[in-house]
């Protein structure tokens, strides 16, 4: 069976925050009427991004490589190779995300329903750094969208 990877050129990246690792991502839509955002995200490989808890449910579907979670001890929750669709309702259960051997692209469809909050960022100690909510991604969907050329 042959491998393929995902040409990711004429996606155009957005820096998630000033988080190290870094990570990025494109929103390719943002609906507020029915409150739904398809987010393309790019997860550093062998790496592991901030801390977060999930309060929408989001499902994925994994475009290339391996997307791992991690417990808050760093050790591998679960592995999700590509092609992997997955429905995940939102947990208080923290968790890292990352790529395998390779840059991770999943697609995340984000469904909040009425919560306005979508993910509590935290630190190591599992202390709330910040949320990103609803309004957060519409405003970097504006963003992105005014500086798209033509």
């Amino acid at each position: 069976m042959s491998t393929y990877n995902f040409d990711d050129r004429a996606v155009r990246w957005n820096r998630f925050g000033d988080f190290v690792p870094a990570f990025h991502y494109t929103i390719l839509d943002l609906d507020e009427k029915s409150r739904v955002v398809d987010v393309l995200f790019k997860l550093p490989a062998n790496e592991q991004i901030l801390l977060h808890r999930h309060h929408a449910l989001n499902h994925t579907f994994v475009v290339q490589g391996e997307h791992r979670l991690y417990e808050t001890d760093g050790s591998l929750r679960e592995a999700r190779p590509s092609g992997s669709y997955t429905v995940s309702p939102a947990s208080e259960k923290p968790h890292r995300e990352g790529g395998g051997e390779q840059d991770a692209i999943i697609l995340f469809s984000i469904r909040p329903g009425d919560n306005e909050v979508l993910y509590e960022l935290l630190d190591d100690e599992q202390n709330p750094l910040g949320t990103i909510t609803f309004q957060t991604l519409v405003e970097l969907y504006q963003a992105q969208q005014a500086s798209t050329p033509g």
